[in-house]
């Protein structure tokens, strides 16, 4: 499933669309095509793992799930998902859901828990995590609505960045732990980010699918953890696992 920074690569390679009228639209989506028929595309957002084409006075939503992808000026055999043709190209969607959403964005969106956005604020994301004290910090730093835009890779690496165990609760963390976890969510992602667009993601791993922890020199772990059950690696010798009486 592409993360938060993969989005935001997106929208930047979409750019050049932007301003520009559909001048065709098909597809395997279960929306009304004609509604994006000669209209003019006013923009881009992302908000999380959501891709958001916007238009004057409807939204179409791209969730691309676990296997989704876009290609621009591109196609593979299969029928995509949407296919939006105008003057200067075409881009192509597949294995997403897709919606149209009639409600203004700020209406549905909280805009502050994407990790990403100019208006995160992590005092709101401080403030949900406490009232989660029973909830696995693997499964926290996957909740869309805390950390938005934050995926598995990024949860992985976070928690090994700040020596913090998967299976520790939210609830047990000492208050500086849960602001490094606060605090490395963004750090990360914004890291995701400058190494993807250097195409150097991959080497900068030190958890995410590595057989061995490079501080302690051992085999790292790898289990489905969570209410999630999402594959997470990690070290049992530098990364704490909190738990005992809940920190305040």
């Amino acid at each position: 499933m592409p993360e938060g920074p993969s989005m935001i690569i997106l929208k930047e390679t979409l750019a050049p669309f932007a301003g520009k009228k559909v001048l065709a639209v098909t597809g395997q989506a279960n929306i009304d095509f004609e509604k994006l028929r000669n209209k003019t595309l006013t923009g881009f957002k992302t908000w999380g793992k959501h891709f958001l084409i916007c238009f004057p006075r409807f939204t179409v939503r791209i969730h691309f799930m676990l296997f989704g992808s876009c290609l621009v000026n591109e196609r593979k055999k299969a029928m995509p998902g949407l296919r939006l043709q105008f003057n200067n190209g075409e881009v192509n969607f597949y294995a997403s859901a897709i919606r149209i959403i009639e409600e203004p964005l700020d209406d549905i969106y909280d805009w502050s828990a994407d990790v990403m956005n100019e208006a995160w604020d992590p005092k709101k994301a401080l403030a949900k995590l406490k009232r989660e004290p029973d909830m696995l910090v693997c499964d926290a730093l996957l909740d869309q609505q805390i950390f938005s835009g934050v995926g598995n890779i990024i949860k992985n690496e976070v928690l090994y960045r700040i020596r913090v165990h998967p299976a520790s609760t939210v609830g047990a963390l000492p208050l500086q732990q849960r602001k490094d976890l606060v605090r490395e969510a963004v750090q990360y992602s914004f890291d995701f980010l400058r190494w993807k667009k250097a195409y150097e993601l991959k080497k900068h791993w030190l958890a995410h699918t590595r057989k061995i922890c490079p501080r302690c020199d051992i085999p790292l772990v790898k289990e489905y953890m969570g209410k999630t059950n999402r594959r997470t690696f990690f070290c049992n010798n530098c990364q704490v696992k909190y738990g005992g009486k809940r920190q305040t």
